[in-house]
């Protein structure tokens, strides 16, 4: 009794000391330091850890009900710091925060993005598993991700490549804004540009450094910019078509049957938009459409 006694008197003791020291400070809290600055309410001295904001994607921030000016939030899919001025949310560098910003073309009735998808996170903020292991993604049937060759320096050139379980996942694969581009709005784009087998020439990149030297009826004259890149069997969980890189392959939103989903490519040696489906297991670029 006595031993618990001595314990709560220390307790208390603690208790009166940080109340004590409130006071004598002005409210001021430190954390690191004993006595925070006078200028401030709150400060943290480290040197070697940072002050976390809370993070969210551009879905959650929008949902934060009656946001006080001055309210400072990390947005996870618009990859920097905003804060609320409040009437609207703001980048730190004072214009206004409206989402995620990505390079795109107005090709006939749509806005597309004129690079692969290269995200690594759902919409929501959750990472998407990367599956290196051919046996592993195989047997997939939930959502992951790989780079070419397994190598992540190379989505800036082609983008990441997905199982079509991501594309489908209902946390959203694409960007705030944007959608997976349906078989449906591939070819509304492709007769709009003249028809299928003429349309891929106006879509791929006019160059001979991507593409092979061989580069059929290539013009870029839409603007979207298609690249060939890898793909990965859904089948072996190999990867096929990565050295000499002859064609590029985009999945659809649009599923065919329980096992297979619509698939758009491109060959060097056409000008051809090819439409064939796909074993969703298989590993391929994504291009996706403004809502």
């Amino acid at each position: 009794m006595e031993l618990i006694f001595k314990l709560k008197l220390k307790i208390i003791a603690v208790y009166l000391g940080i109340v004590l020291s409130l006071a004598l400070n002005a409210q001021r809290v430190g954390i690191g330091t004993l006595i925070a600055d006078s200028s401030a309410a709150l400060e943290v001295k480290s040197t070697s850890k940072g002050f976390l904001l809370p993070r969210m994607s551009f879905v959650q921030r929008n949902a934060i009900a009656n946001p006080a000016a001055g309210l400072i939030i990390w947005c996870i899919d618009c990859d920097e710091m905003q804060i609320y001025d409040g009437v609207k949310w703001k980048n730190m560098s004072g214009t206004a925060a409206v989402g995620v910003t990505v390079p795109n073309v107005n090709i006939c009735y749509d806005t597309w993005m004129i690079k692969n998808l290269n995200v690594t996170k759902y919409k929501n903020g959750d990472a998407i598993p990367v599956v290196s292991d051919p046996t592993a993604w195989k047997n997939l049937t939930t959502g992951a991700m790989c780079w070419l060759n397994n190598e992540s320096n190379n989505d800036s050139t082609y983008g990441v490549l997905y199982n079509w379980y991501a594309v489908n996942d209902p946390r959203g694969l694409a960007p705030e804004g944007w959608h997976v581009a349906s078989l449906d709005e591939w070819e509304t784009m492709e007769y709009c540009l003249g028809n299928e087998r003429t349309a891929g020439g106006k879509l791929k990149l006019n160059n001979t450094t991507l593409w092979p030297v061989i580069n059929t009826g290539a013009t870029n004259r839409s603007g979207f910019t298609a690249v060939p890149s890898a793909f990965r069997d859904g089948n072996t969980g190999l990867y096929y078509n990565t050295s000499n890189i002859f064609l590029g392959a985009w999945w659809t939103s649009t599923t065919y049957g329980s096992n297979q989903a619509s698939v758009k490519y491109l060959i060097n040696n056409g000008s051809m938009v090819l439409s064939p489906t796909a074993n969703k297991s298989y590993g391929l670029s994504v291009r996706c459409i403004k809502d």
